[in-house]
């Protein structure tokens, strides 16, 4: 069964451009927050913001090491809206193919 809240969360959460570079940062490996927030010139209040956002979306997990926050990501949700882009892609693509066989026979029709 689809969770389609949990969908919308996690495309809301990625809507952001920063947001997705950070998410692209963790797929190498975890990262301090000041490490996500390092190439975007931003403070540290405004990439705890954007972490925060990330976490409850369930696409990143953080674990406070000493001082440090670490963060990591958490695919599930990645798998989840994969999963439904994928269903829909199928979809539109049987849809294109029938229009085409379709246009094609129309085309032939007028020969």
């Amino acid at each position: 069964m689809v969770n389609y809240q949990q969908i919308d969360t996690t495309f809301a959460a990625l809507a952001d451009p920063t947001r997705r570079l950070m998410v692209e940062r963790l797929l190498r490996g975890s990262a301090t927050i000041s490490e996500l927030a390092e190439p975007h010139d931003m403070s540290m209040p405004a990439a705890m913001k954007h972490v925060a956002r990330l976490v409850d979306a369930g696409l990143v997990k953080r674990e406070k090491v000493g001082r440090s926050v670490i963060c990591s990501l958490s695919v599930d949700p990645l798998d989840a809206a994969s999963h439904w882009l994928t269903e829909h892609l199928e979809f539109w693509n049987r849809r294109l193919d029938a229009l085409d066989r379709y246009l094609a026979k129309q085309e032939e029709a007028k020969r």
